[in-house]
């Protein structure tokens, strides 16, 4: 089932940019879906708030396990 969408010239344009010849509109939004999955995935595992380095968490749980 397709579904049509409804974007201005100039943004069809910048779509149109991430493409390569014989790419269709589907293809391309299709790679720019994956692309920001994986973006938002690395951005996850590497984000460093609420974090400890591990020589921390090391002594963290020596002290917890080793009573």
């Amino acid at each position: 089932m397709n579904t049509t969408i409804s974007i201005s010239k100039d943004m069809k344009d910048k779509i149109r940019e991430f493409g390569t010849k014989g790419d269709t509109y589907e293809d391309i939004l299709r790679k720019l879906y994956e692309s920001a999955k994986q973006r938002q995935l690395q951005d996850l595992l590497m984000n460093e708030e609420n974090c400890i380095p591990i020589e921390e968490a090391l002594s963290r749980a020596q002290k917890r396990w080793l009573k």
